[in-house]
């Protein structure tokens, strides 16, 4: 193995010696610990130090990387505590993730490393978003992802790929090449000669290299990072590895030939550069031995801290709190109002404007941009075309390219971006074209955006518009209402407004808000509904319902479409005492006020347009039934739509909603 120091001094190359020496024998004491029963997983990297320590060294501190399960060196050269190391992987309190994550699923913003999830793709996305930010600031920065060559083959990587290409941003995408992804060797995993030719497909430069030599590594990235600053653009970087020990220590090692381990035995990145570093006479063998005694005694005396922590205590409230970031600072300010309808109706401060459904979205989301310099727009056409839906017409020509961004057709990486610019403190407002399309970045949606502020603290800044519902006649993957897929997962809210007011005034609280929040908008509501809307910069309240019409013979609780079908239906049957709810969220759900409906009829018809099983109407006829079966006079009914694929043909759509089935459900419950 050839070692090129060009420029560096002896201390430099001794203090890289002991960078890539202090994860091997971290390793070999956690596999030890491992057969003691201390911990109860271990991946190891062993073999492959090189990359992730000449990486880590090759960027600048505050610039993110984005590792996966074999970067131990990545946490330990970008200066992390060894002692809440060994904390976080003890599952202690005191750790990076209060206990919640395992291993290397963590991150910390202090140092920032973005922690992985399971699923190994989305980090690359990631990557690209925190690209942006830096991008829109102009800073001189790089962001870098890993993954392995077995996640190259994961959509995740084409995606990331190819909006880094297309939006010219400065992202090093680095491959850990060991020729296993967990027991699949290359030839089985793609077909291409060498996956630096996947870069050029995509219109960026890749290069090839020795992954084990330290110094091939960190001279590499040290001059993609530069070129990749100086030209804003991204770059691949192949790096050929061995892993000499399983995928996981469970797993073994039996189907990889015997041969392989002796030839890549004799790669070994830290013999070889200790070898390197004798023969040059940089050091000598008292002082590897002396730096192997240092490291050892730094590993012992931080175990024992780690030891010394204290036992876990289980809080249930503190579990409940950290599932979501804090109210924004912005959203206290006296600046931002806060109102509900009842506020507008005598107020001469309100400058108020009769606006239909789609124009008050556009105006709080114009409003949004103006009050947030921060705050990115991204989705397929959203830019000169205006959307699918025309509410972002001529938006780019007020905020311009950069803040009103089309993207190609990638769901999953752009949910991914938009996470990414969280990391730099952005906001991010993406547009599913229909929200049917949602299922292509379920992944990120549900496993990252959600949870990522629970496992380590981290906001994610994001709204993600979804037109959604049926009654256009579009068919099955146009029209679904699959707000339930996520009003179940933890960490996301779940706003559905069903008039201009609530849909203005939502989507800037949603905005201002910096957890994750879906916001479904009916399509049908677009341009049939109109309402009065104040032209100011105000909030409605996430969480809060809104009482329509008051009644004391039979409540109905809806939102969306139903608010609309239920006022219909009341005003076709004035002989009935009808009480409507509008839900307004659906996550989180206000439990009083659904009481309170509850109490004033005894009689409850849950409406959604969702299809019957599973939808967010069979957890609340469950609350209602566990917290309030006193109050009632009857059995909580639901009225859905069909369990069917919601159809094309109108006829067949209109018996496919659940408006075609009110009446039937309102004199079921009322002879009851």
């Amino acid at each position: 193995m050839l070692f090129e120091r060009k420029h560096l001094t002896n201390a430099e190359l001794i203090s890289i010696y002991k960078r890539l020496l202090f994860p091997r024998l971290i390793e070999e004491k956690m596999l030890l610990l491992l057969r003691q029963g201390k911990i109860s997983k271990w991946f190891s990297g062993i073999g492959q130090e090189a990359i992730a320590v000449g990486a880590t060294l090759a960027l600048e501190p505050d610039e993110w990387i984005m590792p996966m399960h074999r970067n131990l060196g990545v946490f330990t050269t970008r200066n992390m505590p060894l002692h809440k190391l060994f904390m976080q992987w003890q599952g202690n309190k005191d750790g990076y993730s209060k206990g919640r994550e395992r291993s290397f699923h963590f991150g910390s913003k202090e140092h920032h490393v973005c922690g992985m999830i399971s699923h190994l793709g989305p980090q690359l996305a990631i990557a690209d978003g925190v690209s942006l930010a830096y991008k829109l600031r102009k800073e001189k920065k790089v962001s870098l992802a890993f993954t392995g060559e077995g996640g190259t083959s994961e959509g995740d990587f084409h995606e990331a790929l190819n909006v880094a290409a297309v939006w010219n941003l400065p992202v090093i995408f680095l491959i850990e090449n060991n020729g296993y992804g967990l027991s699949t060797p290359i030839h089985e995993q793609y077909k291409c000669e060498s996956l630096v030719d996947r870069a050029r497909g995509y219109g960026m430069d890749a290069v090839k290299i020795d992954g084990n030599n330290i110094l091939t590594v960190l001279d590499t990235i040290k001059g993609v990072r530069d070129y990749c600053i100086k030209y804003q653009k991204p770059y691949l970087i192949e790096c050929m590895t061995f892993r000499m020990r399983g995928h996981e220590e469970a797993s073994g090692t039996k189907y990889v030939p015997k041969h392989l381990f002796e030839i890549w035995e004799e790669k070994d990145p830290i013999k070889n550069f200790e070898q390197f570093l004798l023969k040059e006479s940089i050091l000598t063998d008292t002082g590897v031995e002396a730096i192997h005694h240092e490291l050892k005694q730094q590993i012992e005396d931080e175990l024992q801290v780690a030891y010394n922590a204290k036992p876990m205590v289980v809080d249930t409230e503190e579990e409940m709190d950290d599932v979501f970031a804090e109210s924004s600072a912005v959203s206290r300010q006296s600046s931002i109002i806060h109102l509900d309808y009842a506020d507008i109706i005598h107020d001469s401060r309100f400058t108020i404007h009769n606006k239909r459904f789609i124009d008050a979205i556009s105006e709080g989301l114009k409003q949004s941009m103006i009050h947030h310099p921060n705050l990115v727009l991204m989705g397929q056409d959203i830019a000169e075309y205006g959307g699918a839906f025309k509410i972002t017409e001529g938006f780019l020509q007020e905020f311009g390219k950069e803040r009103v961004r089309n993207t190609p057709i990638c769901e999953s990486a752009i949910v991914g971006a938009a996470l990414g610019l969280s990391l730099e403190g952005y906001k991010a407002v993406m547009e599913m074209q229909f929200a049917d399309f949602v299922t292509v970045g379920f992944n990120q949606i549900v496993n990252n955006l959600a949870k990522i502020h629970y496992r380590w603290g981290q906001n994610a800044d994001v709204v993600i518009r979804m037109p959604t519902g049926g009654g256009v006649g579009a068919g099955p993957f146009h029209s679904q209402s699959n707000e339930a897929w996520f009003t179940k997962t933890p960490g996301l809210k779940v706003v559905y407004p069903s008039n201009p007011f609530d849909a203005k005034g939502l989507l800037i609280a949603a905005i201002n808000d910096p957890n994750p929040v879906m916001y479904f908008e009916h399509k049908t509501l677009y341009r049939s509904v109109n309402g009065e809307v104040p032209e100011e910069y105000y909030e409605v309240e996430i969480g809060k319902a809104r009482h329509v019409l008051s009644g004391d013979e039979i409540s109905i609780i809806t939102y969306g479409s139903g608010v609309m079908w239920a006022e219909d239906f009341a005003a076709e049957h004035p002989e009935i005492s009808i009480d409507i709810l509008d839900l307004r969220s659906l996550a989180p759900l206000d439990y009083a006020a659904i009481r309170a409906a509850v109490k004033r009829t005894g009689r409850v018809l849950i409406l959604h347009e969702d299809t019957l099983i599973g939808g967010i109407g069979s957890e609340i006829a469950a609350w209602i039934g566990e917290h309030c079966f006193g109050l009632l006079d009857a059995p909580v009914m639901r009225c859905a739509s069909l369990d069917t694929p919601i159809p094309f043909n109108t006829e067949l759509e209109q018996n496919f909603l659940a408006k075609s089935r009110i009446e039937e459900y309102v004199e079921k419950l009322l002879s009851y």
